[in-house]
């Protein structure tokens, strides 16, 4: 089969140009010291209002208003958690276009994550290989980063993606959870309980029916406390990964129904390894990106036919293109996430994909 021209090549110049000339510098550094340069640079840029006035000017698009949960996003596409674990840099990023963006993932307390290196760039297959294990600053750093956001949110829906602490046994999984809850409920719009990662040893045994029945028995009790007392609803989403199988997947998505769970994410990165060109391919750790794409978009059709609109879907997932994007909404997503897209397409894509829509 002849292999499928890069998308970046063919999009238009207006949206893509800089990005173009800026991508062989960012690729010719490691994928985490590139990471660390671009979220610093919309830091930097967030704390300027001449340059977020640019920003906001150079990425204007057109808005389509979206209702999932009980909110009002401005628009569908979102950035994935996992792109700003500590929410240093919201205001740059809300800058570019985005409806909604998801923080995290944040634990508890501190932790360092797998040693380096742990990113790996797949350029040939357009992915990404990431064994991160959740570096987080930890719950109450990034509590002092959203207060302090104020009016610099900008409007944009602000997630918070939460998990447990490498060190915590999975009995004792529901602490951490129902620790950050408290912490965030309060300060983000809505919240992700990411038992998916590939990256955190036993996290995603959380996604069998007995172990997240218990969780998520624990999360729906606390949330019901905290309404009635403090007369607030904060939809909390459950991020699922791409690797169970259809059983799994429905016994999955029974409980999260059961629980009153106000939506799900689908999909996290996968531990399978499809036919790849890459020399990085077999390293450990979660693939994103385009590989991604088939076994994101069969796992949608899954929960969207169980789910049978009694909550609202966020696909997520080796979402690349303009058609990529499209396509996950015309099968029924309410919403969608990008993440490796941007590190292969650049900022524009966000407005690119909301002007295909």
């Amino acid at each position: 089969m002849a292999r499928r021209e890069p998308e970046f090549r063919r999009l238009k110049p207006q949206e893509f140009r800089l990005y173009s000339t800026l991508r062989p510098i960012l690729f010719a550094l490691e994928p985490e010291g590139a990471h660390g340069l671009t979220l610093g640079s919309l830091r930097f840029a967030g704390a300027i209002p001449p340059a977020l006035t640019i920003l906001r000017t150079c990425f204007r698009a057109p808005q389509r208003a979206v209702e999932a949960f009980g909110l009002k996003f401005g628009n569908p596409v979102g950035l994935a958690a996992g792109y700003d674990k500590d929410a240093i840099a919201v205001p740059g990023l809300a800058s570019l276009g985005f409806g909604h963006i998801e923080v995290g993932t944040v634990t508890a307390r501190p932790q360092a994550g797998n040693p380096r290196p742990r990113v790996f760039r797949l350029v040939e297959d357009e992915g990404l290989v990431n064994r991160l294990g959740f570096p987080s600053r930890g719950a109450g750093f990034v509590a002092d980063r959203l207060r302090g956001l104020g009016a610099h949110r900008s409007g944009v829906i602000l997630g918070v993606n939460i998990g447990k602490n490498r060190e915590t046994p999975l009995a004792d999984a529901a602490g951490d959870y129902l620790q950050l809850m408290g912490q965030f409920q309060a300060l983000a719009d809505y919240l992700v309980i990411n038992i998916s990662s590939p990256n955190t040893e036993g996290l995603r045994k959380l996604q069998g029916r007995d172990l997240l029945d218990s969780l998520l028995r624990e999360v729906a009790r606390a949330r019901r406390a905290w309404a009635d007392s403090q007369a607030g609803h904060v939809p909390i989403l459950v991020k699922l990964g791409p690797d169970l199988s259809e059983d799994e997947l429905a016994e999955a998505v029974g409980v999260i129904i059961d629980r009153q769970m106000d939506g799900i994410i689908a999909t996290n990165t996968t531990a399978a390894r499809p036919r790849l060109a890459s020399k990085h391919k077999h390293e450990a750790g979660g693939l994103s990106g385009a590989p991604l794409r088939e076994q994101s978009e069969r796992v949608l059709r899954s929960v969207l036919r169980q789910v049978d609109g009694r909550i609202s879907v966020v696909s997520a997932g080796g979402i690349m293109t303009v058609e990529d994007a499209r396509r996950r909404l015309d099968l029924g997503a309410t919403l969608i996430q990008i993440y490796t897209g941007l590190i292969y397409r650049g900022p524009g894509l966000v407005r690119a994909i909301l002007r295909g829509l």
